[in-house]
């Protein structure tokens, strides 16, 4: 007997946290390892925040709420939109749930027929081709090399819309690569949209206020304020507030598809837990300090890695343009036998080698589509990045040519 659906043979866990998982346990062994799998700040969520929780759940705010969110809640991230972005959204066009993942999910399992493609520019976050293909849909994955930028080009978008596409994901600045799009770049795929009428656009800007070198984050809503109807925009308090456990995140978008997902939503998780909602509304109303006092952390701390690797033959690491991640090209590690005689056939080996050899948990590049290279997160200290550069490059020194 199986318990297990047809749908599932498909999809496979999340590449990121099964890193994660097998540095604690080898932590648990007593191993000394330094885990880089998983991107969420190292810092406190900001006090007022806490506060705000606890003051909520203490008066009585431990009841369902409306599934789109409290009328609060959605208000303070309309007026977000307006004051940061540029973009004119009402209450009634914003929807909270569990997270930006799980907006994600929703608008995904509210609109994908089976066979409906995706068009997933790759290097791509880990849960993107694994809920389209739970859903029903079909990946597609057009290659964005590092010598574009890690970006999409209105070329390659063309050659990737069929009549059968449903949905175009941008995500910047982009996990894993770091990439920023200018207004400039979003208006030139935004002519190539506006010929393809059935195409929904999903951008993913949870990372929108980590840039680096005095970047002006632009919302693609913004940019192609004519494909607005056809915008769906996912943000949270995940990243730029140090609240990735909260598990808070929100859209803006055409009122019929929010609906439509405030109906998933209705039927699965019902809402987000009410206090909850209030530290999100706390971070979003409250100080804006701890935003700007993470991004000159986050930037420090990317100089630091983009330094560390220069100084690691075999090693690439362009400086990312936003975000807390690392993806270091590791062509050069490939083809190298290790002190134990395997030799390095691909970057899932690489990785599996930095774990036993360095004890650094890095994620294969093969997990997000495009290879030769691993992830690391770099939004964790100092000191510990330091180490684990200091690992990585002793672990590439110990590798010798295939004979």
């Amino acid at each position: 007997m199986s318990y297990v659906a047809d749908r599932l043979a498909v999809v496979k866990p999340s590449a990121s946290m099964a890193v994660s998982m097998a540095a604690k346990a080898l932590r648990a062994q007593g191993v000394d390892v330094i885990d880089l799998g998983l991107g969420e700040p190292d810092f406190p969520t900001p006090a007022h925040v806490v506060d705000a929780a606890f003051k909520a759940a203490a008066a009585g705010q431990t009841l369902y709420t409306a599934s789109a969110g409290t009328q609060a809640l959605r208000q303070a991230v309309a007026d977000k939109f307006k004051r940061e972005n540029g973009l004119d959204y009402t209450a009634d066009e914003i929807a909270v749930a569990n997270g930006a993942k799980q907006i994600i999910f929703n608008a995904l399992m509210a609109t994908l027929n089976p066979g409906d493609e995706a068009i997933l520019p790759t290097p791509y976050f880990v849960s993107y081709p694994e809920m389209v293909k739970l859903l029903g849909g079909v990946p597609v994955m057009p290659a964005c090399p590092a010598e574009s930028g890690f970006r999409l080009t209105p070329e390659v978008l063309e050659a990737a819309i069929t009549p059968r596409t449903k949905w175009l994901f941008l995500n910047m600045p982009g996990n894993p690569s770091g990439a920023v799009y200018s207004l400039v770049e979003l208006q030139a795929l935004g002519a190539v949209l506006a010929r393809h009428p059935q195409v929904l656009i999903l951008s993913d800007e949870i990372y929108e206020h980590i840039l680096f070198d005095g970047r002006q984050f632009v919302s693609f809503g913004y940019a192609c304020p004519e494909l607005r109807d056809r915008s769906l925009i996912v943000n949270g308090v995940a990243k730029a507030y140090a609240m990735t456990g909260w598990r808070v995140g929100y859209a803006a978008g055409p009122a019929p598809l929010l609906k439509a997902m405030n109906t998933v939503q209705s039927q699965s998780v019902t809402s987000v837990a009410a206090p909850m909602q209030a530290a999100a509304l706390a971070a979003l109303t409250g100080p804006q300090d701890c935003v700007t006092e993470f991004r000159i952390a986050f930037e420090r701390r990317r100089d630091l890695v983009v330094a560390g690797i220069a100084g690691v033959p075999g090693l690439t690491l362009a400086p990312p343009e936003g975000a807390f991640y690392a993806y270091i090209g590791c062509n050069g590690m490939i083809g190298k036998r290790t002190p134990k005689g395997d030799v390095l056939t691909d970057d899932t080996a690489v990785t599996q080698y930095l774990l036993t050899e360095a004890r650094v948990a890095a994620v294969p590049g093969a997990a997000y589509g495009l290879s030769p290279f691993f992830r690391i997160s770099t939004a964790t200290s100092d000191a510990v990045l330091s180490e684990a550069i200091t690992r990585i490059a002793a672990a590439v020194a110990a590798l010798e040519d295939a004979k």
